[in-house]
């Protein structure tokens, strides 16, 4: 059973939430207040993270900042913004610090259920390999890698590195985009392409969130001039493919 974290100050909210959400195998554990959010996260295994946007202490905003900057081992644990307001700021700031997924209040428990199952099999495609997997490795197996200029995917530990072996720091959503670009060098995907094959469904995203995916990419990316940008079509990856 996968654990969820929900951050919200809303007493009312948790009690019913758990009760539906397991029947779709979710245990879901709630903190009203980010502090008690935080001990959890130190203390107890999370798969993902709710997180309200309006909080005491710290708006859910600058939670969010701080997890995706910080170097705790949950820096790359899928989260989910909640908002009461809804409107596109707020989803853009939420996606602009690293969130993976975006839902307004009032929302239908089953739209939860769905979008939370659909970031935990993102994570589970994208997510360091296991003990047991490891294990099962054949000695002495080439690792399953692409290569470009300036850019190696490590396709087994599901990283990015540089010539230099430097590891770039990426969420898992922005891996994947960038995963879905090197798999066509040069193609051209388009903002809808991209929203589908990131959430696994019929994509009900705006297609401003790609844009600013792609923007967190390029800054993470730094002097790789990696993505291009063709006017009203789309983004493919310009780095020249090596053996």
């Amino acid at each position: 059973m996968a654990r969820i974290l929900l951050i919200d100050d809303d007493e009312a909210l948790a009690p019913p939430l758990a009760q539906y959400l397991a029947r779709f195998d979710l245990e879901l554990v709630a903190a009203t207040r980010p502090s008690e959010g935080l001990r959890r996260l130190e203390t107890e295994s999370f798969q993902a993270l709710i997180l309200d946007g309006m909080l005491p202490e710290v708006d859910g905003f600058e939670f969010c900042k701080r997890l995706r900057a910080g170097d705790e081992p949950w820096r790359q644990l899928p989260v989910l913004m909640l908002s009461a307001r809804g409107d596109l700021t707020d989803r853009v700031v939420g996606l602009e610090l690293g969130a993976d997924d975006y839902l307004a209040k009032p929302f239908e428990p089953r739209e939860l259920a769905a979008r939370l199952q659909s970031l935990l099999r993102r994570a589970v495609r994208l997510g360091p390999p296991s003990a047991a997997a490891v294990v099962a490795t054949p000695a002495g197996a080439a690792p399953r890698q692409r290569r470009f200029d300036g850019l190696m995917l490590d396709l087994d530990r599901r990283e990015a590195r540089a010539d230099n072996g430097r590891v770039f720091e990426l969420t898992s959503t922005e891996y994947e985009l960038l995963l879905i670009l090197a798999t066509e060098p040069g193609k051209v995907f388009s903002r809808d392409e991209i929203l589908n094959r990131l959430r696994g469904q019929e994509a009900d995203l705006f297609t401003r969130s790609v844009d600013i995916l792609v923007s967190r990419l390029r800054k993470k990316l730094g002097p790789l001039d990696a993505i291009k940008t063709l006017r009203n079509a789309g983004y493919c990856l310009a780095l020249a493919p090596r053996p």
